[in-house]
């Protein structure tokens, strides 16, 4: 048996994980799956002050309290820019570590900017803002996500992808415009990397590779976990040495 700690990415929860969970509890696999304050479940504990910080200790008090040792992680996608806060508080405790088409950080940048959506100028005011008390709550992942699914619906069937879509929260605006002050390049072990053959991460997968992480292929889009739980889980096993799908 292996424990596996599963990360979500922008905008969704643990929820997201439902079917390799699914897959991977039926092979005798320990699975958690938590959600970050502010997202799925805990939505209604959104906040200005929710960020970076908030998330690392999520995760930092799940190892904790549920005394979790020799853990599989693996960050999809936004928790990607958690998971190096979370490996240099408990890195003790973790086995390996999987990047799932997530977001390889720099300390230091903003995950709007880093991505190429907000010049960095104007997201240090916002954070500026929300610091203060004031500005968005939110910002608005789970529409957007939505509106360019419309256009370019997910490698997934319509039923599955309506399931996805349908279950999407908002994401914390300062978890997007906060500085993230433990990034990727801090994290001195190896790391295996997934990466999506249609996915907004491209770029993502070339800081992964300037790291000397292990790149992994995937030919589907970057809702895998979701669009193709079977084939997502077959490589974490594979890559976690946890063994492969019969």
């Amino acid at each position: 048996m292996t424990t596996f700690l599963l990360l979500h990415g922008g905008g969704m929860g643990g929820w997201t994980w439902k079917y390799v969970r699914e897959i991977l509890e039926a092979k005798g696999h320990k699975v958690y799956t938590p959600t970050f304050t502010g997202f799925g479940e805990r939505e209604h504990l959104i906040g200005r002050n929710v960020g970076n910080a908030t998330h690392v200790r999520d995760i930092a008090n799940v190892f904790q309290y549920e005394d979790l040792r020799d853990v599989v992680l693996v960050a999809h996608s936004y928790a990607g820019t958690v998971a190096p806060g979370v490996i240099a508080e408990v890195g003790d405790r973790i086995a390996s570590i999987i990047y799932l088409d997530a977001i390889v950080p720099r300390s230091g940048e903003r995950i709007a900017s880093l991505m190429g959506y907000v010049p960095e100028d104007q997201l240090a005011a916002l954070d500026a803002m929300l610091e203060a008390g004031e500005g968005p709550v939110g910002s608005g992942v789970h529409e957007m996500q939505r509106a360019a699914a419309k256009d370019h619906p997910h490698l997934m069937d319509p039923a599955r992808e309506k399931w996805l879509l349908d279950n999407l929260s908002d994401q914390p605006m300062k978890a997007t415009a906060c500085v993230i002050p433990v990034g990727a390049e801090t994290i001195n072990r190896p790391v295996d990397y997934i990466a999506a053959a249609v996915t907004v991460m491209t770029a993502m997968h070339d800081r992964a590779r300037e790291l000397g992480w292990t790149i992994h292929d995937h030919p589907g889009d970057h809702a895998l976990l979701v669009g193709d739980p079977e084939g997502t889980t077959d490589l974490i096993l594979k890559i976690s040495g946890a063994g492969v799908l019969a």
